[in-house]
């Protein structure tokens, strides 16, 4: 089956891609979904292995020295303050743990301890504690106790990005994993994110290398990739609840490719072969997520109930989207496209498009001819799906296609709460990121055709059309993720306008209260000593970590009224605009002391109490 090679016509002057670019599309001929025996990798093979290894190894490296640079810039949002403070009880038992095993394993030390923010698995939670153990108090490696506790997001984030090159090279091209990487990257509200002690970078990673794994125990076979996809969804079900929906990639994706033999073996005895990875992942899985949540250890099931219960169920939070606040459902249909496209470098929008027709396109020829091979559709069970050509390329490009669609899909329906924004749908984005490579592909195999037309490209040449190429389709999503910080959530793309546009639209400014630190200036040089501050929306707990590492003068005495405070600031959000009218009230003014700013679009309000003359 060669229907969809069409894209990779080369140009006359023998323009190739590289030899770890070109993947054979490998026919299956097994009829049940056996167990395969790995073949010994040849030379070339491993010396491709370790040369993927060292890019996607470096675009990691690189990424998180560059999240490390900016840490110190970015302040607390709500949650972190929440998981801070988890981590910190969590330390207590893993300090148990190694002084009296049979003390931690206690019941009473379990619950008291592994009840804080029991809403939420443990996986990343423990990995702050441990990292501030050993990165901040043994070792010394941070000055600041927050950059310990997220480092291990940030980790999470060099994964996602070697995992997302590697992906990419091994399905697509070197090129389109290389592409992949730096457009995962650079996308500003990942950027944002990736800072953080939080869930949603490391879900994202635990994601798309869950999918990764999957695809590898499917194309190399082998039991060592079966118990790695079973491990791994475990690691993903321990990070966070986004983790259940994968079955509804696994599923369908090997039914397509399984179907017919698993049908077959039915008719000839009452027993359905199912794929070693499946498996793995039904037990294997599950077992490392309780294993790993000491919390789930004592009264099981009631407690997963519990747990399942408050996702379920979640608060409803409110939202504002093109002017309007909502404060419960229905959420707006248009939320998730209108958000991607003014968030996500419309670049890689583009390419994610190119690539998505160029796959898409193969794909439903495929789906066409499986149709007309299968004859009567309605003639056995899974006859339709089972058909599909045994093509590495259709099998990528289908499980591509549902993990994208099973990441976004449930923020197409009413009733999906919205009120975290895109860091909801995060989990798309690398996949999103290997097809924009794939686009890449395309579009660069083209532009590389027609200049062969008047000119001749010799191997260094070719290099440096490759080169510019990405500099000219990524350099405007570099400068725009740069220009974002420290307000990675109030900045969008120049398609949307940028921040200013952002607003005028009245789409969401921000939330979760981290822009206070950028008060520090201010306060540093007009806050008086003794002062008292009424930081609103920002976490208590967000609140002492701030003053604790200096970020804002360690002078100010938090409270949590206007009432009580001499300064009060307001995070601009539609909803909040009764507190500015509180304020007026209280201080007797409506002129700010400070406003900050960022492309002259408001985030932060800061008044300061006006004394009545007696």
């Amino acid at each position: 089956m060669t229907s969809d090679r069409e894209t990779n016509t080369q140009p006359p002057t023998s323009i190739k891609e590289d030899d770890a670019q070109k993947q054979d599309e490998a026919a299956s001929n097994s009829e049940a979904p056996k167990t395969a025996r790995k073949a010994p990798l040849k030379s070339g093979e491993t010396a491709r292995t370790h040369a993927d290894l060292l890019i996607g190894g470096g675009l990691a490296a690189v990424y998180v020295g560059w999240l490390l640079a900016t840490a110190r810039s970015l302040g607390f949002s709500r949650d972190e303050g929440f998981y801070f403070t988890a981590a910190y009880e969590y330390k207590r038992w893993f300090a148990l743990l190694f002084a009296s095993p049979a003390k931690a394993l206690d019941r009473a030390n379990i619950d008291g301890i592994w009840s804080n923010n029991h809403e939420h698995p443990a996986l990343m939670k423990s990995l702050f504690a441990l990292s501030h153990t050993l990165f901040y108090e043994k070792w010394k490696v941070f000055a600041d106790e927050s950059t310990a506790f997220r480092f291990p997001g940030m980790l999470m984030m060099g994964l996602a990005i070697f995992v997302t090159y590697t992906f990419a090279a091994k399905a697509y091209s070197r090129r389109a994993g290389i592409v992949a990487a730096i457009a995962l990257g650079l996308m500003p509200r990942v950027f944002y994110h990736a800072h953080l002690a939080c869930f949603d970078v490391p879900i994202m990673a635990m994601w798309v290398t869950c999918i990764y794994v999957y695809w590898r125990a499917e194309r190399e076979g082998g039991l060592s990739w079966a118990l790695a996809a079973g491990l791994v969804y475990g690691l993903t079900l321990e990070t966070k609840h986004n983790a259940w929906m994968l079955p509804a990639v696994f599923l369908p994706h090997a039914l397509a490719v399984h179907g017919q033999a698993m049908s077959r073996a039915a008719s000839r005895s009452s027993r359905i072969p199912i794929p070693t990875s499946l498996m793995a992942m039904a037990t294997i899985g599950p077992g490392v997520f309780l294993l790993l949540w000491p919390w789930l250890w004592n009264d099981t099931l009631p407690r997963f109930q519990e747990y399942v219960n408050f996702h379920v169920h979640h608060e409803y939070y409110n939202i504002e989207f093109l002017g309007q606040t909502y404060f419960g459902p229905p959420s707006p249909r248009a939320y998730l496209p209108v958000m991607i496209a003014a968030t996500v470098p419309t670049a890689t929008l583009v390419l994610v498009l190119v690539g998505a027709a160029d796959r898409g396109r193969a794909l439903v020829r495929s789906g066409f001819s499986a149709l007309s091979v299968a004859g009567g559709v309605f003639a056995r069970p899974f006859a339709w799906v089972s058909s599909w050509p045994k093509s590495d390329r259709v099998q990528t490009d289908l499980l591509l296609f549902l993990a994208i669609g099973v990441a976004l899909g449930p923020f197409l329906l009413p009733r999906t709460p919205i009120f975290g924004g895109t860091k909801h749908w995060i989990t798309a984005y690398p996949l999103l990121a290997i097809v924009a490579g794939r686009g890449f592909d395309v579009v660069s195999t083209a532009v590389e055709t027609l200049t062969a037309k008047y000119v001749k490209l010799d191997a260094v040449t070719l290099v440096a059309l490759r080169i510019a190429l990405v500099v000219l389709t990524f350099g405007g999503a570099l400068a725009t993720t740069v220009h974002s910080h420290p307000f990675g959530l109030s900045a969008y793309v120049p398609f949307a306008g940028g921040t200013a546009g952002g607003a005028d639209l009245g789409l969401n400014r921000q939330f979760w209260g981290f822009t206070t630190q950028s008060l520090g200036p201010w306060l540093s040089e007009y806050a008086k000593p003794g002062d008292t501050l009424y930081f609103m929306d920002t976490a208590w707990s967000s609140w002492v970590r701030l003053i604790d590492e200096k970020r804002i003068p360690p002078w100010l005495r938090g409270v949590g009224s206007p009432a009580d405070a001499e300064l009060s600031i307001v995070h601009h959000e539609q909803h909040m605009n009764e507190v500015d009218y509180n304020i007026w009230t209280e201080y007797h003014s409506s002129t700010p002391a400070y406003v900050l700013t960022h492309d002259g679009v408001p985030i932060i309000s800061l008044y300061r109490r006006t004394r009545l003359a007696q």
